[in-house]
């Protein structure tokens, strides 16, 4: 399994928060400024399945182009994902964070102390 990554935005409080918990814990991570390197539609689709999310879930609807593209109006079923995926693709800024992929294969949005604690106990089982 690869190692810990975490998506932030280095401009968001949460973010800089969850980085220095990290650190005080010393855990070993790559950091990914999801805002200049771009998931693609596949990686959201992996991130999606690791944190047993749907994209709706982790789409920042009062950001200011949630609103120009109305998604607060679109559907949540299972036909609607991919046009939510693609969205986030788009315009990742529309991406919930900060995310850390854990070392056992999920993911959790990481968002307080006690998420960022969550994740960096999850290891691959044996």
């Amino acid at each position: 399994m690869s190692p810990m990554e975490i998506w932030i935005n280095p401009a968001c409080s949460k973010c800089r928060g969850a980085l220095s918990l990290l650190d005080a814990e010393a855990a070993e991570y790559t950091v990914r400024r999801y805002l200049e390197d771009q998931p693609t539609e596949d990686e959201i689709r992996d991130v999606l399945d690791r944190l047993g999310l749907e994209p709706w879930d982790i789409t920042r609807t009062q950001e200011a182009v949630a609103k120009e593209l109305g998604v607060r109006e679109w559907g949540r079923e299972a036909k609607d994902r991919e046009q939510w995926v693609a969205a986030l693709a788009s315009h990742p800024k529309l991406i919930q964070r900060p995310i850390i992929t854990a070392d056992d294969g999920s993911a959790v949005v990481a968002r307080t102390d006690e998420a960022v604690r969550d994740a960096l106990g999850r290891r691959p089982s044996a």
